[in-house]
């Protein structure tokens, strides 16, 4: 039950802080406010747009919706809109009263602008904002990137940023400083999105031609994100034209994409439809039926993804606009054999959301949303007459309203509120036969309700300090079981010159839903399960602190953070677990503590020629699990790194403009190798059933704890070209080359056995390594008309 002391006290914040800036107002009469959005050519708006007046040296950034909103004196100004790839605007503005203006920028037809990809924010912005660890792309910045089978993924170029590590090789899965993969909070249009990835962690489930911007939030949590402990990834999907109907698309080696987008009562709205589908099953039932007639050939499985996004938006009037989002995405495997035996497996995520943007003046405006998420599997099998089936599905309805009030230009101030229903069908089974004697069926579903209100204001108190504190009253029910928290949020910059900040934040964060998984990666047969009985919310805290430096003339932005991360009520299972269609799931779990941290330095260039960044981390992840429940806990209760820790983690990104017509790509990782275990050696024991009696007895393997090994270092190289062609250069062709120099990773190791050939006696054990991905060149065409 949430503390009603607690809520006094948010309350009392809460009006305390929408009560502060209206003093602050009487108090600058002469001040007015000018608001509005900044847009670019075919209506889209522009997040991240600067708008400032130089001769004041004041300025403000458009949001994630290109609104911005700037109180001045009154009197004369001159306004300068800019935005990286876009002309620079000026106009001129007599402030006797609080005005709204919108800007239309036209494209740069300097090709140079074309490269000089920065995700929402100029570095100047980047050195002045009181967040911290937050890293920014535009999808601009991913196509341009080398990308493996051509396929952009936005999840894989964030990994190229410090702080954030792979799942494997070639794998979309995020950890985040010391986080699990579970721990990411995926927001596609605010809404949450449950398993982000295709091809079981291969490639993300974003559509590169569907997508405008990504925020990926590793501290200083901004009040109005929870749910999750490590990280936010803040998906935003492009608005379409307002202009023009205008096609877009691209075939490459495992996919192709169309998208289409147009103008709604032109002026008024627009919409955006986009689709998606690879196609390894075309060319696997070829080859199937060539060969059907073949008495020992084994027929391959038939596997291909499928996404479709859309998107449309309309002003209602000059204050109220609607936005309609949705997504379907499926992932389908396959397997029919001669021998009466089929495997089918599906899996995916479904998307709605409908949200309502109200202005109410210049200086306050609301949005309010409801949405749906659904992800789903189905498993089944089938032999002869006996079919058996397996899934599991987690549905979520929600309603939540923001509002954003800047009564000044020392404030912006959030508050808000957010109400979840939860369905869990943590397993579902069925049986049957053809004869009618065997039909059973077992279906286990829980129900949860999470709820949340939240309060924030960014204060500028002078030009060198600026602070940001929030708060966050979080709560879950899931039957009779009742859990909720305060989850405080703090942040500051203090500027020491105009090239150097110094910045830090706090953050605590709660977590009602858990990933029960088996493994280091988030695999389509993972289960979503609540907070209940003896499973607690999982809670971290994090501490982060850093420097900033423009280098150079100001082309160049040094930053370097420290961080050290927290958590409590950490979830395990104990060995031998059930987690399949068990209806005492929770008894399965075990619980402990965990530890992060490290430092990450990053150097960045986003203009001229070349651009690209350097970013290195050195890193330590803990977890402890003492003996509970029965059991030893994990290595009898000592301390030890999960699989995804990282002493190391090097990467390089340079991009580089050879002619107008011509873009040269490279990125280069090197981070420590996975964790793993090993067995140390095996002693054998005679007569056990399947060993070879009186010859070879049951080798049996020895096993130290758990992760103890380290594989051999991770490292690999990426070239790409993409070459504009066309009289009007909206064609292009895009060469990429993964894994340039051909490095075998470890992927896995395993162990084969060696014999002496005479006797056929055990003699020893070999390791060996698996490795995935060789060189793999891949070209992609792609298009717009």
């Amino acid at each position: 039950m949430l503390p009603s002391s607690a809520a006094r006290y948010f309350l009392l914040l809460l009006f305390i802080g929408l009560g502060w800036p209206h003093l602050a107002w009487s108090q600058q009469a002469s001040r007015f406010t000018i608001s509005g959005t900044v847009r670019g050519p075919r209506g889209e708006t522009l997040p991240g747009a600067s708008v400032a007046v130089p001769a004041l040296n004041t300025g403000t950034a458009a949001d994630s919706l290109g609104r911005f909103s700037l109180a001045l004196p009154a009197g004369r100004h001159q306004l300068a809109v800019a935005f990286i790839g876009y002309q620079s605007l000026t106009r001129d503005i007599n402030l006797t009263r609080d005005q709204r203006l919108s800007f239309a920028l036209e494209e740069s037809n300097n090709e140079l602008d074309e490269v000089v990809v920065e995700g929402t924010a100029t570095l100047q912005e980047k050195l002045k904002t009181t967040q911290m660890g937050v890293e920014r792309l535009t999808i601009r910045e991913a196509k341009l990137l080398p990308a493996l089978f051509g396929e952009v993924d936005i999840l894989k170029t964030l990994q190229l940023k410090p702080g954030i590590q792979s799942g494997g090789e070639g794998t979309s899965g995020l950890f985040v400083r010391g986080g699990s993969s579970d721990q990411n909070l995926v927001l596609l249009d605010n809404t949450l999105v449950y398993n982000p990835t295709h091809l079981f962690g291969l490639f993300s489930v974003f559509n590169s031609d569907a997508v405008q911007s990504v925020d990926l939030y590793k501290s200083g949590f901004p009040a109005e994100f929870g749910g999750r402990l490590s990280s936010v990834v803040d998906v935003k999907l492009r608005e379409g034209d307002r202009q023009n109907y205008v096609a877009t698309g691209g075939v490459g080696l495992i996919s192709s994409r169309l998208t289409y987008e147009g103008p709604i009562n032109k002026g008024k709205g627009s919409f955006i439809v986009s689709g998606r589908r690879t196609y390894f099953d075309v060319f696997t039932r070829a080859i199937n039926e060539a060969n059907k007639n073949k008495e020992d050939y084994s027929p391959i499985p038939d596997y291909y993804f499928y996404d479709f996004n859309a998107k449309a938006n309309y002003s209602l009037s000059d204050k109220d606009h609607l936005f309609l989002t949705g997504y379907l995405g499926r992932d389908t495997f396959g397997f029919n054999s001669a021998g009466g035996f089929n495997f089918d497996f599906s899996w995916g995520n479904t998307v709605g959301s409908l949200r309502w943007n109200h202005v109410f003046s210049p200086k306050l405006f609301s949005n309010t949303s409801v949405s749906v998420s659904d992800y789903k599997y189905d498993l089944t099998n089938k032999l002869d007459q006996f079919s058996f089936g397996l899934g599991s599905r987690i549905t979520d309805y929600s309603a939540r309203t923001d509002f954003e009030y800047t009564p000044n230009d020392r404030h912006v101030m959030k508050a808000g509120a957010q109400l979840t229903q939860h369905k869990f069908g943590v397993g579902r089974l069925d049986a049957n036969s053809g004869d009618g004697r065997i039909n059973f069926g077992s279906d286990i579903n829980y129900f949860g309700l999470d709820g949340a209100l939240y309060a924030s204001d960014n204060y500028k108190a002078s030009d060198k300090l600026q602070l940001e504190g929030g708060l966050r009253l979080s709560g879950f029910r899931s039957g009779s079981n009742q859990y909720g928290g305060i989850e405080p949020r703090a942040s500051g910059r203090y500027s020491i010159n105009d090239r150097t900040s110094l910045k830090a934040s706090y953050a605590m964060m709660y977590q009602y839903v858990h990933l029960v998984t088996n493994s280091g990666a988030s695999l389509p047969t993972d289960i979503w399960y609540p907070s209940r009985l003896s499973v607690k919310p999982q809670r971290s805290q994090q501490l982060s602190s850093g420097a900033s430096f423009l280098l150079g003339k100001g082309d160049y932005l040094l930053t370097n953070e420290v961080y050290y991360k927290w958590g409590q009520n950490q979830v395990d299972f104990r060995d031998g677990a059930q987690l399949f269609v068990n209806p005492e799931l929770d008894a399965e779990f075990i619980f402990g503590k965990s530890w992060s941290y490290g430092n990450e330095l990053y150097l960045e260039k986003k203009t001229g020629k070349t651009t690209g960044w350097i970013g290195y981390t050195l890193a330590w992840s803990w977890r402890n699990f003492q003996p509970q429940r029965g059991t030893n806990g994990i290595n009898n209760g000592r301390d030890f790194h999960p699989n995804y820790d990282r002493r190391h983690n090097l990467t390089v990104v340079v991009l580089h403009q050879l002619n107008a017509r011509i873009n040269l790509t490279a990125s280069f990782i090197y981070t420590s190798g996975n964790l793993t275990t090993l067995p140390l050696g095996r002693f054998g024991v005679q007569d056990i059933p399947g060993s070879s009696v009186g010859i070879d007895p049951r080798p049996v393997p020895i096993y130290p704890d758990r992760n103890s090994y380290r594989l051999i270092p991770y490292h690999r190289l990426d070239l790409g070209a993409v070459y504009k062609i066309g009289t009007q250069r909206n064609q292009d062709l895009t060469l990429s080359i993964y894994n340039a120099y051909n490095r075998r990773n470890a992927y896995f190791v395993f162990f084969d056995t060696v014999r002496d050939r005479p006797s056929g006696r055990t003699t020893g054990f070999q390791a060996r390594q698996a490795s995935l991905f060789p060189i793999i060149p891949s070209l992609t065409y792609n298009f717009r008309f």
